[in-house]
């Protein structure tokens, strides 16, 4: 199992400068992986807040070992020939490091409606679909061209190609009983599933990891490597409940754990202090291993 992080690109870490900080801290204390929000106007509370583009290619030139990555890019919101662009000179940058994570992003009454984008559910799967096709489309290097119900591409191909071979990994963010969604994961490289959209809905369960994991194998259509993410938070006080807690994920075929360092997870609300001491501290003392 591989230990990452999950950190936001907002408020007291919404500064290139300080996610670059804390990237070197994670890989000085032992994780394998910094991973990054991708929001662009999470909630009018949340300020400041950067492009997690900008500050991935800083964090790729002052790392050397950890991967990195968005946790997750709303394709929806993005023009796809854009973020391969974006994608692929990260990946360089990075020497081959990158991970991508997309979902559909959320809030949408912020993240789309607020600049009079689609939000609907179903429209912005449609864009993911087809985004993640032309992203790996213009990945190939090769003459591509595409069709679709909102993306078209006329004999276009993008060069340079990615490091990674056969290209960047894609995980996809998933909700435990939506099979539609753990279908399409199941088409990428890895899922990262969660139990549903509120911040207060607890974590899934080693049982209800094995399922899903059971339901993915069973709906894949190729047989390379398969990342299988779970979210959570460990407190760092007591090493070895920790390391046993998350070895029960392990167990079930879990080969990532992400520590979220979500603000809310540590108590903030709207108007207090960003909890960045408490997120800091858990950014140094390390993966929960034995």
């Amino acid at each position: 199992m591989k230990f990452g992080l999950n950190v936001p690109q907002c408020g007291a870490y919404g500064d290139v400068r300080v996610l670059v900080e804390r990237a070197r801290w994670a890989e000085d204390a032992g994780w394998d992986g910094f991973f990054i929000w991708d929001h662009l106007y999470l909630d009018p509370a949340i300020q400041p807040m950067v492009d997690p583009w900008v500050a991935l290619a800083a964090i790729a030139l002052a790392t050397n070992r950890v991967r990195i990555g968005t946790l997750v890019t709303p394709v929806a919101r993005r023009r796809p020939w854009k973020l391969a662009r974006e994608t692929v000179a990260v990946d360089h940058l990075s020497g081959g490091r990158l991970i991508l994570g997309v979902g559909l992003g959320d809030p949408a009454q912020w993240e789309f409606e607020a600049f009079g984008e689609e939000g609907e559910p179903k429209v912005r799967a449609e864009k993911l679909d087809e985004g993640l096709d032309v992203l790996t489309g213009l990945w190939t290097g090769k003459l591509f061209s595409f069709a679709g119900k909102h993306y078209q591409v006329r004999d276009v191909a993008f060069t340079p190609t990615p490091v990674q071979k056969p290209r960047i990994p894609v995980w996809v963010a998933c909700t435990v009983g939506k099979p539609r969604p753990l279908r399409r994961a199941a088409r990428w490289d890895g899922a990262f599933p969660q139990s549903g959209g509120d911040m207060d809905a607890p974590p899934l369960t080693p049982a209800q990891m094995r399922d899903l994991l059971a339901f993915i194998t069973a709906n894949r259509t190729s047989s390379g490597p398969y990342d299988l993410v779970m979210g959570g938070r460990t407190l760092a006080k007591d090493r070895r409940q920790d390391a046993a807690f998350v070895s029960s994920y392990e167990q079930t075929g879990v080969t990532w754990w992400m520590e979220e360092l979500n603000p809310w997870v540590y108590g903030w609300e709207a108007g207090r202090a960003f909890p960045s001491r408490q997120m800091d501290e858990r950014i140094r003392s390390g993966p929960p291993k034995p």
